[in-house]
Order: structure tokens, then sequence, then C-alpha cells
């Protein structure tokens, strides 16, 4: 369903769409176990790559029919039911390995996030982990805290992680629900600003600028400029004929007339 979006889809074939399936099913598993040594369970159960296959197949169905609220629905409960599971898995592991506390929590992210990551890099688009949305990452983190924070104060695993489960389900849930989204980053400056206080604006637009100026802003109640400039040249030719027809009653009244240097002047 994720490779059916408009910012994922790329002409997939059904064959793609599968493959999706599976980085989405079992790349954060296979990566976890890799990184602690382990032979992925994937690898060793066959399971896990038949089930994959087989939600990808339903996947590719439903995504290709009607009903957009009720997919955009499942697929956001899915992933929130899945994620705080795998990050209570890679808490798990990591104490089970002797991890310290921050590695069992970089396994708690690494476990749900991985799959997301694989299919946002073969799509093209940004990853989820690297971009605003409804605290991805910070939930499977909290996840993972919670179990970790839970098994050391000596509460059995059987208790542990459904509650942990419960912590990030419902944290998942309300920020889905409310919009909770993470904070930007804080750029250097505001966006549309310099550090100075002007106009920030990219090189190709300031060229632009340069090579095709704006003309200068007119009010709606003054003429164009072209207007202008036949107004301007028509007040000078009135001043310059009031100038002769003055010069002229001078004469005829025979009163000497300084001749001035420019007509234009008498206006």
């Amino acid at each position: 369903m994720l490779a059916s979006r408009p910012d994922h889809y790329k002409n997939f074939t059904v064959a793609g769409i599968l493959l999706m399936a599976l980085l989405g099913g079992i790349g954060g598993g296979v990566s976890r176990d890799i990184m602690v040594g382990r032979v992925p369970a994937a690898l060793t159960n066959s399971s896990y790559i038949v089930l994959c296959l087989l939600a990808g197949f339903i996947g590719y169905h439903l995504a290709y029919s009607k009903g957009q609220l009720f997919r955009e629905g499942l697929f956001q409960f899915v992933t929130s039911f899945a994620l705080p599971w795998y990050a209570t898995v890679g808490a798990q592991t990591g104490v089970d390995v002797g991890l310290p506390v921050l590695g069992s929590l970089a396994l708690a992210v690494v476990g749900p996030t991985t799959g997301r990551f694989l299919i946002d890099v073969s799509c093209g688009a940004p990853p989820k982990q690297f971009v605003r949305g409804e605290w991805f990452v910070a939930i499977a983190t909290l996840t993972g805290a919670v179990w970790i924070a839970l098994d050391q104060a000596g509460l059995p695993r059987a208790a542990s992680a459904p509650l942990a489960f419960l912590v990030g389900f419902t944290v998942r849930l309300t920020a889905l629900y409310r919009g909770w989204e993470e904070p930007p980053a804080r750029p250097q400056c505001r966006p549309g600003h310099r550090a100075g206080g002007g106009a920030a604006e990219p090189g190709d637009v300031r060229a632009r600028r340069r090579a095709f100026p704006k003309p200068p802003v007119v009010p709606d109640d003054a003429p164009a400029p072209i207007d202008q400039a036949s107004l301007q040249r028509h007040r000078q030719a009135a001043a310059t004929e009031a100038a002769a027809l003055r010069r002229a009653r001078d004469v005829k009244g025979g009163r000497e007339v300084a001749v001035p240097q420019r007509l234009d002047q008498t206006a």
C-alpha cells in the first residue's frame, strides 16, 4: 500500500510490489539480527517470507481498489500496531546479548524503522525517519525505554512486554489522531530572511530578477508610465505656447521681453 502512494509510486511491477513487502516486513528484523551477530530468523524460518509475500499480495489488491479512507486507516493501524512490538523485541535483543542501555535503544529503533527506510530509499522518497512526522522514531525509542525500565525493575517479560506495547501503541494512535508532529529543525536564519535581515532568495531567482526586473509599481488611480510621458510632453507644449503668447502680447504692447534660456522652465 505504501508503494502505491503518489510520492512512492514508480511504475512498479507486481514482483516489485512483492519485493517491497519483503523489504518492509523483514528488513528491520534482518538488520537487527545482523547487528548483534545472529543469523536472521527470517532466513531460518521460512514462514516469515511466506507471510510477507502473502501480506504484499493482499496489500497490492487493497492498494489498487476502492476505499481510500479504508486503506489509509488500515495502513496506519497496522503500522501503529507493529511499531511498538518491533521496538520491544529490539530492546529485548539488546538486553539478551548484553548491550548497554543506549545500544538496546538503538536496536529498538532499528527493528521497527529499517523496513520503512529501505522502502523510502528504493522509491526515491525522503526516509520517514528524517522528515517531520508523527513521532515515528521517538515512539520506538519510548517503547524500548519503557520496556528496559520495567525489565530492570524486575517485572517479568510476560508483563513488561504488553505494558511497553500498550504505551507505544497508545502514544502512536494519539499522535496520529491529534496530528502531533516532531518540531522541524531550526534553520540558521528564519525562512525567507538572510542573517543580516534581508530577504533570502535562491541563486536562480536572483539571476532571473536581474535579467527581468519588475516594472515600477503604479497606483491604481495613477496613469501608466507611457501616459505619464505623453502627459509631460503635452504640459511642456502648453507651457511653451503660453510663454510665446505672453511674449507676443508684450512685444505688441512695446515692452521689452527677456527670452528665457529654457521655455519649459516657464511652466
